[in-house]
């Protein structure tokens, strides 16, 4: 039993892949995390952003080797310089991209589909409908990149990648690595060359739909003609769980559509429907080719289906409306001894805005803390604030910060803040340094002094890599010292000059991380005021008599609720 994520990875290995990057993202991050089983024969990486992983997977597949590059959705985005261009050239050894879609917003900024930056980029995309299928179709992916000279998108969705299914491991065969021919033409994209690949890239995609015809990836399942459905990936589960006795044509490779084969498929069902997550990629396709199908008219382009919603979009079915016992709601918050609540209360109390980022710390814009008011995209947080200095002036903005997490400002966050120094902007950037890429699972990056495949290597200095940017006035704080950060924000805020503070202390879940002690009331000395739960900590509650506790379970000895009472009625036990 494998998780999708799992199986890709699996297939990947079995393919004779050798090398593997990425930047964590969910739904995507476990691709990687299991590709390091392999590190024997596979070398696998965190890169510090997709762009980057994008490109360290071209220049493996352009030496002759099969290569794999894995990202969420929005991760795409990061990559597409490369992908668009990659696409033009082709490739040596077989090259992959996962790309990890995220219907229904579990975990993202938006809800994308990949499939529409393939078609643009002019990419081959093949979409598993299971672990079995993501095992066995990342492995045609890599035969299809070679045999067609071009990468391949191979797309799952969160349910895929976060569902279990039963896989049959193979061998791994690796082929031989392909040799290196100095190719001008092909290889670098100059526009006298790329207009000349355009055309290759053209008919390439043309000779590929043609043959999809008969690919066993696309397979047509007759059963009562009275319903036809035409679909592909997790969806497939749905129709076959709610339509059983419908025929269905199950599309692995979503991109470029076998014409001919849609078109026998929809002449003999009466019926056709569409049913993809997401946007109508397929059916605009379909549709343009003049057959009558039925799509989004009754079936939403928003979340996840389920089989319910196809029962009830086709056949009129009645959702039962049997509902479940309600659990208490569980709303997103910061975990016990987060430092970003104790830098985040500060901010609170001196009224501040703050400009935020993707990550954890995206938590702030919710109550009780309520800083943080705006969130885009990775790195996007120094942007925005250079951005409402140089729109406004600098008095509108005497009450904000950028917030930005150690990962993400090494992801996207230093050209941002090279940006605010070179066009001569004032803002102040508090970069949340936890020691982590906390949000996905707690994966080491840059600055961590780990690689993904666990060897010690070089740990990039946060502080000094500021400096190296002009930036003169740039400050270490630890996160808890709430006095020392209250003065710095203070200070600096005020200052006419790009400044830049480094909030320092680990993430409480890290294996490495070791708590202090354990925070404990007095219930004699306790006032009842509430102060100390005012961050929210969830370790916190009030008695029946108004008077506060503390779990000792769920505390990691931050001493933040004890810096908040006034009465020294909380105070810290040590383990020792």
């Amino acid at each position: 039993m494998m998780l999708g994520n799992a199986a890709l990875a699996r297939g990947a290995y079995e393919a004779g892949v050798k090398v593997s990057a990425a930047y964590p993202g969910t739904p995507s991050t476990e691709i990687s995390e299991n590709m390091v089983k392999y590190k024997d024969e596979v070398y696998a990486e965190w890169s510090p952003n997709e762009k980057v992983a994008m490109e360290v997977a071209i220049g493996a597949s352009l030496s002759g080797v099969r290569a794999m590059v894995s990202m969420k959705h929005v991760g795409v985005n990061v990559a597409s310089d490369p992908l668009y261009t990659i696409s033009y050239s082709g490739v040596n050894g077989g090259l992959v991209l996962v790309a990890a879609d995220d219907p229904g917003i579990y975990s993202s900024q938006n809800e994308q589909d990949s499939r529409m930056v393939a078609r643009a980029s002019m990419v081959p995309v093949i979409e598993p409908s299971d672990s079995e299928e993501a095992r066995v179709y990342i492995k045609r992916a890599f035969a299809l990149s070679e045999e067609y000279d071009t990468p391949v998108m191979v797309r799952e969705t969160t349910r895929l990648a976060h569902s279990q299914g039963l896989v049959h491991l193979q061998e791994r065969i690796c082929p031989e690595d392909k040799p290196y021919e100095k190719n001008i033409a092909k290889n670098v994209m100059m526009p006298a060359n790329a207009i000349k690949r355009h055309v290759a890239v053209e008919e390439r995609l043309k000779r590929m739909a043609e043959d999809a015809n008969t690919m066993d990836l696309n397979r047509v399942e007759y059963l009562d003609t009275k319903i036809g459905v035409i679909t592909s990936g997790i969806p497939y589960q749905y129709v076959k769980e709610a339509l059983p006795e419908a025929s269905v044509l199950k599309l692995g490779l979503v991109h470029p559509l076998p014409k001919k084969l849609i078109r026998e498929f929809a002449s003999r069902v009466e019926t056709l429907y569409i049913v993809e997550e997401l946007e109508p990629v397929i059916e605009e396709q379909v549709r343009s080719w003049g057959i009558p199908a039925i799509g989004k008219e009754i079936f939403t382009v928003q979340g996840e289906y389920s089989a319910n919603m196809l029962r009830h979009a086709v056949l009129g079915q009645e959702v039962s409306s049997n509902v479940p016992a309600q659990v208490p709601a569980r709303p997103p918050i910061l975990c016990p001894g987060c430092p970003h609540r104790s830098v985040y209360s500060v901010m609170k109390k001196l009224k501040f805005h703050a400009a935020g980022d993707i990550g954890c710390y995206t938590l702030g814009a919710v109550a009780p803390l309520s800083v943080v008011d705006t969130t885009v995209c990775m790195g996007a947080s120094i942007s925005n604030l250079h951005g409402m200095e140089k729109a406004k002036g600098k008095d509108y903005v005497k009450d904000w910060v950028a917030v930005i997490g150690d990962s993400t400002f090494l992801h996207t966050g230093i050209n941002s803040l090279m940006n605010m120094v070179y066009n001569k902007g004032t803002g102040t950037v508090v970069i949340l340094d936890n020691s982590t890429t906390g949000m996905t699972g707690h994966q080491d990056h840059a600055a961590t002094g780990k690689t993904l495949m666990g060897d010690t290597t070089y740990m990039i200095n946060l502080y000094k890599l500021c400096k190296a940017l002009g930036i003169e006035h740039v400050y270490e704080v630890d996160a808890f010292d709430e006095k020392e950060l209250e003065r710095l924000l203070k200070q600096e805020t005020k200052r006419e000059e790009v400044s830049v503070i480094i909030t320092k202390s680990q993430c409480a879940l890290l294996k490495t991380f070791v708590p202090k002690g354990k925070c404990a009331v007095d219930a004699e000395k306790c006032k009842k005021c509430g102060m100390c739960m005012a961050s929210g900590c969830p370790a916190m509650r009030k008695r029946e008599d108004g008077t506060v506790e503390i779990d000792p379970v769920m505390c990691n000895g931050c001493g933040h609720c004890m810096n908040n009472c006034k009465f020294g009625a909380i105070s810290l036990i040590s383990d020792k």
